[in-house]
């Protein structure tokens, strides 16, 4: 693994944006969630063993500055689809975690210039779907003694401010179809999801809440920053959904793979199957005993299916 550096570009005047560059090898985008940076420190690690692993900072974390006019989901994706071409990347792996996982998947959808060779999304939100609750509970009023100010996240923290959210489509929206519909309950998944991923079949019954991230358990460190949870809400937006996504995810036409815990209760497995079946091809893990973050609360297990999946489809 070579040095980790770190460079700036400016893709826009007034919108300088750090990116970290660490690694050689098959080229990976790393895209972080309402956690920040600190939040994929693990994946950023495990990849630059054996690839060159780009991880930038979303303007508006870490006290980046973000323009006002820079405000939606779409200039993140145009911003680093430009940074694929710009540096003329190929066949590049992109893994977003949370919010970060919704920018990779829209990436895939807009990559006309057809840098894009796998797409891996952890916890997602992005598309509306009906039915399918996606909970953002209030961050922690601070950190405990002796904390920073930093973004870094642990268990139990949250990604918006005030009560939880749903999905539900907005009054006059389209309401989600096809791989969106629920099927009903299913039975509880076992450990050997986390072995093999199975090929996304719909929607089934929701995990209940458990240990890790979004669960519910205590939490030790602080979540998103009150800067990061601005800038989450204007690219988000107050529904934190795009209705027309969900259906836009049929143009995805590389390898994708949807990595889910198992008692996440922020964006819970029911949503991220209907996600992965709305793309074709896709394949759906849920990692048992994880929650939101499953590189962190079962990097082992997490890490195998991903590292299968890149095995199995890389080029």
């Amino acid at each position: 693994m070579t040095t980790p550096t770190e460079f700036l570009v400016e893709p826009y005047p007034g919108l300088p944006l750090t990116v970290r560059d660490v690694g050689a090898g098959r080229p990976v985008l790393v895209l972080h969630g309402g956690g920040g940076p600190a939040s994929v420190s693990g994946v950023v690690d495990h990849f630059a063993a054996t690839s060159r692993v780009l991880a930038p900072t979303h303007p508006g974390w870490e006290d980046t500055p973000r323009p006002e006019w820079f405000s939606d989901v779409g200039d993140l994706v145009e911003t680093y689809l430009d940074l694929l071409d710009d540096r003329d990347l190929r066949d590049v792996l992109v893994l977003g975690s949370s919010f970060g996982g919704w920018i990779a998947a829209e990436m895939a959808v807009r990559d006309r210039g057809r840098r894009i060779g796998g797409l891996v999304i952890m916890g997602a939100f992005g598309p509306r779907l009906e039915g399918h609750e996606v909970r953002f509970p209030t961050a922690p009023p601070g950190p405990p003694p002796g904390e920073g100010s930093g973004p870094a996240q642990g268990p139990g923290t949250g990604y918006g401010p005030g009560t939880a959210q749903g999905t539900g489509p907005a009054q006059g929206s389209r309401t989600a179809q096809g791989p969106a519909t629920a099927q009903g309950p299913g039975t509880a998944e076992g450990p050997e999801r986390a072995q093999e991923p199975e090929r996304a079949q719909g929607p089934e019954h929701a995990q209940g809440p458990g240990a890790g991230e979004g669960s519910g358990a205590p939490v030790s460190r602080r979540g998103p920053s009150p800067a990061a949870l601005q800038a989450l809400a204007a690219y988000a937006g107050p529904t934190k959904s795009d209705p027309k996504l969900l259906h836009r995810l049929a143009r995805v036409a590389v390898p994708a793979l949807a990595v889910w815990g198992e008692n996440d209760t922020v964006v819970p497995p029911d949503y991220g199957r209907a996600y992965a079946a709305a793309i074709p091809g896709a394949r759906f893990a849920l990692i048992p005993g994880a929650g939101h973050l499953p590189t962190r609360e079962a990097p082992e297990a997490t890490f195998a299916v991903i590292d299968a999946f890149v095995a199995a489809t890389g080029r």
